[in-house]
């Protein structure tokens, strides 16, 4: 397993899900799951295999060995298999706050979405504001997924901000709506 120097601990776990940092044997189910979910994504056409493989090496594999890297990935397992990734990204160092981003496996999505959303969220603050010491940490989503804003106040974040026809979706605008939690909350 890779080992990110910024981290004290790899590995967050809470039941029989954990998280460890991103590993390059999930890379192409993290392709196929974030290109069905392009919709939500601010990726602007699906990935291709190359695409996928030029990303883990010339901007994943950096990662590891930043002492304040923009971004830190993690594998999302439930019993050692991979079921989805996410991480803190637009870190600010300086700020100590940085953005969640979260992808599961597109067919958990009906029947687990809040259950795996809910239990990211708890080992992501594991890292942000156990390991890190983060002060803030939030989510920027666009307002498609309504499922998702009942969990993150289920989880003590607080909406923070509506962002208007910020983003254009299907020749629309929409909106974006921001949830903040904070150390300590």
């Amino acid at each position: 397993m890779k080992k990110y120097v910024v981290l004290n601990h790899q590995a967050f776990e809470y039941e029989n899900y954990k998280i460890v940092p991103i590993r390059y044997e999930d890379r192409f189910d993290i392709m196929k799951w974030r290109n069905e979910q392009i919709y939500h994504l601010r990726q602007n056409k699906a990935l291709t295999v190359e695409d996928q493989e030029n990303y883990f090496n010339d901007v994943v594999n950096e990662l590891f060995n930043q002492t304040q890297p923009k971004q830190i990935l993690f594998s999302y397992l439930e019993n050692e298999i991979c079921i989805g990734y996410g991480g803190l990204v637009h870190i600010n160092w300086i700020d100590k706050n940085a953005e969640i981003s979260f992808v599961m496996n597109t067919a958990l999505e009906k029947e687990a979405f809040q259950k795996h959303w809910g239990i990211f969220l708890k080992l992501i603050e594991q890292v942000a504001f156990e390991d890190l010491k983060l002060h803030k940490i939030t989510t920027y989503a666009f307002d498609l997924r309504p499922k998702l804003y009942s969990v993150l106040e289920n989880s003590g974040f607080a909406q923070e901000a509506v962002l208007q026809q910020e983003c254009l979706f299907n020749g629309a605008f929409i909106d974006v709506i921001i949830h903040s939690k904070f150390i300590g909350e």
